[in-house]
């Protein structure tokens, strides 16, 4: 398969933090909406980008914690989980009449018990991938031309393609492959929005963030943290974390690029030989599996505003 997923030098890596990549960037006059912007990596990506003239725009499931934890930026409420809220969020924010040049779809879930929302839908293909592919669509007639959008997904796509024949773990659920395939839908929802968005100027990207111990990992036991390879040399600051979704939504560096998925503050290489954790599998930037992934999730949510205005 061809693929543009080669590292491109960014003069940046894993050590570098959000304000490390946004030095010498001025986004006055732009808005950016980033989910769960508020704890964790979407805390410090709303501070970085606020910082550098951004009018950033927070979207949240808690939207009282979230103004505690952002004082002076706007907060709106939203559940991914609750398809309803979606649309409530997108007409509110379509009816402001603003544009949004940054979206960053940072809130998610990781190996959560079996939960279900909605219909039945498993809870983190739900919240990490459906929620966001409504929120997209929804939006859609405010994304201007030249936006970027990011979708924060994770090495833990390595764990699980899509699961065709059962997506929403009806036969059996295992919260890691769970996680994993919810992740993979992340990449795969960037790869083809960025083939139907591309001619409008709009680009699309998904990236690895690193290690990083936020309120994302509150399902983990002892023993599943025991199970990680390393130690706390291995993971990385909040301010780390948020630097590769920070770098991919404003750098110059990938002017003209999408549908690439990155780690590090760069493009990731493919990945190498099974049982090894970096770069990107095949199995989440196969434009074949994105186009099917997308007519999926059209389906369950009933929103295609690219492809079908």
């Amino acid at each position: 398969m061809m693929t543009g997923q080669r590292r491109i030098g960014s003069g940046f890596d894993a050590g570098s933090t959000a304000s490390d990549v946004l030095a010498g960037v001025d986004l006055r006059g732009k808005l950016a909406l980033v989910t769960g912007g508020y704890s964790g990596l979407g805390l410090e990506t709303t501070k970085a980008l606020s910082a550098v003239g951004a009018h950033v725009v927070v979207p949240a499931r808690r939207p009282e914690v979230a103004a505690k934890a952002l004082p002076g930026v706007e907060v709106g409420r939203l559940d991914l989980a609750d398809q309803d809220s979606v649309r409530t969020f997108a007409e509110d924010f379509l009816a402001s009449g603003r544009g949004i040049d940054l979206l960053i779809g940072n809130a998610g879930i990781m190996a959560c018990p079996e939960t279900r929302v909605g219909p039945g839908w498993e809870a983190q293909f739900a919240i990490n991938h459906l929620g966001h592919h409504a929120l997209v669509n929804l939006l859609w007639p405010a994304v201007r031309p030249g936006a970027r959008v990011v979708m924060v997904s994770s090495r833990g796509h390595h764990f699980s393609g899509i699961r065709w024949d059962d997506v929403h773990f009806e036969h059996g659920y295992d919260k890691w492959l769970a996680y994993g395939q919810a992740k993979t839908a992340n990449v795969l929802f960037a790869v083809h929005l960025d083939t139907l968005a591309r001619d409008r100027g709009v680009r699309a990207f998904a990236v690895h963030p690193g290690r990083i111990r936020t309120e994302l990992g509150r399902h983990l036991t002892r023993e599943d943290f025991a199970g990680f390879d390393g130690d706390d040399a291995g993971y990385r600051s909040p301010e780390q974390g948020a630097a590769t979704q920070v770098w991919a939504a404003t750098s110059p560096r990938l002017d003209g690029m999408g549908g690439l998925y990155c780690e590090d503050c760069d493009i990731a290489e493919p990945a190498p030989a099974e049982g090894e954790w970096t770069g990107v599998r095949e199995h989440a930037i196969d434009p074949e599996q994105a186009a099917r992934l997308w007519t999926l999730s059209a389906e369950l949510t009933g929103l295609d505003r690219l492809s079908r205005p």
